[in-house]
């Protein structure tokens, strides 16, 4: 069977969309109320009907949902379950085989992105547990405190003066060299002592 969904918005009313589902052929349409926000009801009650070997037609993608993250997760979930999809004004139709290709490449890229995202974050926890690196400090952080470590050890900078190379206040500054076991003299006595 082929069944369509409409959701209305401010910039696409329902009329055009329920029209375009019609001429597409669409035995069974689903039309969402305005203003459901995430719930969408009626999607969940017309996901819940489809069955392998069923259509499901939108008239753009953004109807079906409102972050690519989210219309990956359902494309996936139809092709798993055996649902063809079309979306009329995206051009994507997984019932040809032009359409499974695209949605075969879009897979792998999903399933890529994910394990890129998966591996920034086993690097992040990594980066935070790493001997050296005083906890509480972002890689970033880190770079500056070592920055400033460098030039106030030297004794070419005051605190104020790298507080202004490195964009950030004074106190900071205190805090990275303290963080690094180094205690600085006031900003007065560092310059006495040049």
């Amino acid at each position: 069977m082929v069944y369509g969904y409409a959701r209305p918005t401010s910039h696409q009313p329902l009329a055009p969309q329920l029209e375009a589902l019609r001429t597409y052929g669409c035995a069974h349409i689903t039309e969402e109320d305005e203003g459901t926000g995430k719930e969408r009801l009626a999607l969940r009650q017309l996901l819940a009907l489809l069955q392998a070997g069923d259509t499901l037609v939108v008239c753009k993608l953004d109807r079906l949902a409102r972050t690519l993250k989210d219309v990956l997760e359902l494309l996936q979930g139809f092709a798993q379950q055996g649902v063809h999809f079309v979306s009329l004004q995206d051009q994507l139709d997984t019932t040809t085989s032009a359409g499974q290709g695209l949605f075969a490449l879009v897979a792998v890229l999903t399933e890529f992105e994910q394990d890129r995202q998966r591996e920034r974050a086993t690097v992040s926890v990594s980066v935070v547990g790493a001997p050296g690196r005083p906890k509480g400090l972002t890689v970033e952080a880190l770079s500056k405190a070592q920055a400033a470590e460098i030039l106030y050890v030297k004794k070419n900078r005051t605190v104020a003066q790298i507080s202004r190379m490195l964009g950030v206040g004074r106190a900071t500054i205190y805090r990275y060299l303290h963080y690094l076991g180094i205690s600085p003299l006031r900003d007065k006595d560092n310059k006495k002592n040049r």
